[in-house]
């Protein structure tokens, strides 16, 4: 499928009320088309991997081209370099969640540019650190604890920042570290705990929100 083609089929699913709709989930519909995730996911399935392609749509700057890049692109031909590139270049918290949960977290990179992007000043950036981390600890079952325990010196750290997209991956990265396995809970709610106690309103709110899933458990 070629980059005009593909462009064609986003354009014949949009829908003028999903566009409408997407700024109530705070998400710049500027460069958008309006096409449901479902119908996106959709398309990537169709098309199945095609890294070429992928850095075309992105390229394209279309909301939705972009997240379909994240689907089709391949894992194996993802560079430190393309990373940094699109992580530079996102500009709504969709976009950044989709690339680091569908392609970022799945390369040998992973890793290093969590702990990189963790300390961008740059909201998106630093949010993508934190996704990269939540992400992590859904998709790599075998990582061992030793990987995880390193983050959370990292979401303590960082539990300050009270921008509404960091502090929801840092909370996030937080719960999905907590949930992988008995000790990891113990040491996700002994983080909360010491969050908490940093008394600012984004600490606040991420260790409380964090402890009411963690302590269900």
């Amino acid at each position: 499928m070629t980059l005009a083609e593909t462009l064609d089929h986003l354009k014949q699913k949009a829908s003028a009320r999903h566009h409408e709709g997407m700024a109530r989930f705070g998400i710049d519909s500027s460069k958008a088309l309006g096409v449901k995730m479902p119908d996106v996911r959709a398309l990537g399935k169709t098309i199945k991997k095609d890294h070429q392609l992928a850095i075309q749509l992105w390229d394209s700057e279309v909301h939705e081209a972009r997240i379909l890049a994240s689907l089709i692109a391949d894992p194996a031909q993802v560079t430190p370099q393309l990373i940094d590139k699109w992580v530079h270049q996102f500009t709504t918290w969709d976009i950044c969640d989709q690339a680091c949960g569908n392609l970022f977290d799945r390369t040998p990179f992973a890793l290093e540019k969590s702990l990189e992007y963790c300390e961008s000043e740059q909201e998106f950036v630093k949010r993508a650190g934190f996704v990269l981390m939540a992400e992590y600890a859904v998709h790599h079952k075998k990582a061992t604890d030793d990987v995880f325990l390193k983050m959370l010196p990292i979401i303590e750290r960082e539990a300050w920042d009270d921008r509404n997209f960091v502090k929801k991956a840092i909370n996030w990265a937080l719960r999905q570290i907590g949930k992988r396995n008995t000790l990891l809970r113990r040491a996700a709610i002994q983080c909360a705990e010491r969050i908490l106690a940093q008394d600012t309103k984004a600490a606040k709110w991420i260790a409380k929100d964090a402890l009411k899933e963690l302590e269900r458990k």
